[in-house]
């Protein structure tokens, strides 16, 4: 059987090679918001909090024991919606001091995967923070739980399932493609709409989401807020597959872009 949607796995992959907002969360502290945060092939997540802030302060003293932290990534539509949060996922485990004879192989790493300026504010020096540029340092968050809530309920998922997973191919590109869906191809949208059951084209229908599997489309109207998602007939892994898709789900008949031939 084809599959019609991602896995809370791969949603969770996705979520996090976006790179979006994401806060740590302290008992007795203050939630900081970390700008790095990158699963590691271990099942760990490097993360990034202030250097000179109480919490790293902690981490440090607490030496191999570790400090009890949960790690909330949200994932938030790419539109101005009523709604905009489209998930939450919640790392739970314990923040460990990464040596400094680590950190600079840790940071290469990282970089290679997943660039981020911020990697270049962790071990910054006194002038890099008198210019305003907050310093950092590098900690490691050992998994001890994962769990995604969204609007059809909770989840939890093991540490072994996230890491056999992989972002969607297009997570990178999915919010500016569905901007750009909204604000230039409104025809688009409302091929799509015309897919959906006759009571929910009464709303507004705005684009959600966008992966391999398929198109989410969320509805507006008086009652609420309704998702639906438009499933391809198979899953695509490229731009070329991903347009085809679309215009099948458009009813478009011809499918790869071409004119009619003329008799």
């Amino acid at each position: 059987m084809t599959e019609q949607a991602p896995t809370t796995a791969e949603r969770i992959r996705s979520a996090c090679a976006r790179g979006g907002g994401a806060m740590l969360a302290v008992e007795g502290l203050e939630p900081s918001a970390t700008p790095v945060h990158h699963l590691l092939a271990d099942g760990s997540f490097a993360i990034t909090v202030p250097a000179n802030g109480l919490l790293n302060g902690m981490v440090v003293a607490s030496g191999g024991h570790g400090v009890q932290a949960v790690l909330e990534m949200t994932d938030y539509a790419p539109l101005p919606l009523r709604e905009p949060v489209r998930s939450l996922v919640w790392i739970r485990g314990r923040l460990h001091h990464v040596a400094s004879n680590e950190v600079s192989d840790l940071l290469d790493l990282v970089a290679t995967e997943s660039p981020n300026p911020a990697l270049l504010q962790v071990n910054t020096g006194e002038a890099e923070a008198a210019r305003g540029d907050t310093p950092y340092a590098l900690v490691r968050l050992e998994i001890e739980s994962v769990v995604v809530a969204d609007s059809t309920g909770a989840e939890a998922v093991p540490v072994s399932t996230l890491l056999d997973a992989r972002p969607d191919p297009f997570c990178a590109l999915e919010s500016c493609w569905l901007q750009h869906l909204e604000s230039a191809h409104r025809e688009v949208v409302d091929r799509l709409a015309n897919r959906l059951p006759s009571p929910l084209r009464q709303g507004r229908v705005r684009p959600l989401g966008l992966d391999r599997y398929g198109v989410q489309l969320r509805v507006e109207n008086e009652d609420g807020d309704h998702d639906v998602r438009l499933p391809f007939t198979k899953p695509v892994d490229d731009i070329t597959g991903l347009s085809q898709a679309i215009r099948v789900l458009m009813g478009c008949p011809f499918l790869n872009g071409l004119r009619a031939r003329r008799i």
